[in-house]
């Protein structure tokens, strides 16, 4: 805290713009920590949500459920990818992951399985700040006060074409100790915008379904729309056994967390022995105005105009990719659907403590642009509604940035 920089107040949003009060307008580049696909302040989105607040604003989701909650659940699992038949309801993204965990570590305590207890991972995931999310997610300055602490995981590098006959042997001799495989499909978030290709992902799949570890899809960050596909998941061919959802999921309105699960899932906690419950629970589970945010951010999702907006917005991304890849200072530059990250080159290997990223959090910010680097790379994550008008006054900068830092 003692080098934090004094928080800007923000007083109002509109669409990709927010405004500070001295009335400066920012462009919100990076979504507010990818959360806002529509835009802020959704005149439908805020209508949705004050006639919910008028007639049920919370109640205990225990013992008691309510239209919202069961019309989302409805509206969610035809949507996954493969055949998910369950909703589990909590508040934030790693909740939904611990969640997730849970069902798998429990789910072969209750088959009988006490063997299967490891989980697999990516070295440099990340899938939440709470201590189930932080022991899956690679080991690195976010939980390095706490390593101790964590349980143990088996880490392996992301697949290529390379690594992948090596990485499917080495799962394959660890099926006996793995309970499941969580992954964050197609692209590492806080990791620094990794990316990977399906196809050997699928491989990796293929691999868990052939050795009966379960999987789990953290879609956090990639679910709706944010590949260009509706969830990252689409663009595989097996279909993982969970799917963890948040951020998007409201259209960034309020949090909420959903963990969803297929039959095979479910039916290991169906059983007359009240110790193969999953207990679990938050105090705003299924919050009744959250599930309505969540439910008009999804009619906005599935109109035709966003789709069009989303590929509009790829479309954009890629001919500014193939504008700057060649300049010198740019190290590495990726898209993935409405996702690019560029890596600056440093001269020195790519770091999240770099000092080029306040330098560069700050020239953006006098700029009117909300970029936050991770590190040495910036990327671009914005709300669909975006015009091409300010992506290109985005590109621009990050083009003069390029010449002048």
């Amino acid at each position: 805290m003692k080098d934090a920089q004094t928080p800007i107040p923000i007083v109002k949003g509109e669409g990709v713009y927010l405004f500070d009060e001295d009335e400066k307008k920012y462009i919100d580049a990076v979504s507010s920590w990818w959360v806002n696909i529509h835009g802020h302040a959704h005149p439908y989105i805020a209508e949705k949500v004050s006639v919910q607040l008028s007639e049920l604003e919370h109640v205990i989701f225990a013992g008691f459920t309510h239209e919202p909650a069961v019309r989302l659940a409805e509206r969610l699992l035809p949507l996954l990818p493969g055949k998910q038949e369950k909703i589990f309801y909590t508040d934030n993204g790693s909740t939904a992951v611990e969640v997730a965990l849970k069902m798998c570590l429990q789910y072969w305590h209750n088959t009988g399985n006490q063997q299967k207890k490891k989980v697999l991972a990516f070295k440099d995931a990340y899938h939440g700040d709470t201590f189930g999310a932080m022991s899956v997610s690679g080991r690195s300055i976010f939980t390095n006060p706490f390593n101790e602490l964590l349980f143990d995981v088996e880490f392996i590098d992301l697949p290529n074409q390379a690594n992948i006959s090596s990485l499917v042997a080495h799962i394959s001799d660890l099926k006996s100790e793995l309970s499941c495989f969580i992954f964050e499909p197609l692209i590492l978030g806080a990791g620094g915008m990794q990316m990977y290709e399906a196809k050997y992902l699928d491989q990796l799949l293929a691999c868990c379904i052939e050795n009966d570890i379960l999987t789990i899809a953290d879609e956090v960050m990639t679910g709706f729309g944010r590949t260009g596909t509706y969830f990252a998941s689409e663009q595989l061919t097996h279909r993982p056994d969970i799917f963890c959802l948040s951020k998007g999921l409201t259209g960034g309105t309020m949090p909420l967390g959903v963990t969803s699960c297929n039959q095979k899932i479910f039916d290991a906690f169906l059983s007359d022995d009240k110790l193969k419950t999953l207990y679990h629970g938050h105090s705003f589970t299924a919050n009744p105005v959250a599930c309505a945010a969540s439910l008009a951010s999804l009619d906005i999702l599935l109109d035709e105009k966003t789709l069009a907006n989303i590929k509009r917005v790829e479309a954009q991304h890629q001919q500014f990719l193939n504008q700057v890849k060649n300049h010198p200072k740019v190290r590495n530059i990726r898209q993935t659907g409405t996702i690019i990250a560029l890596e600056w080159e440093t001269g020195n290997d790519t770091s999240y403590l770099s000092g080029l990223r306040d330098q560069l959090y700050n020239y953006f910010l006098t700029k009117g642009i909300i970029l936050r680097p991770l590190g040495n790379i910036i990327y671009i994550l914005p709300p669909y509604v975006i015009s091409n008008d300010d992506l290109t006054y985005i590109y621009r900068t990050i083009q003069q940035a390029l010449e002048e830092i």
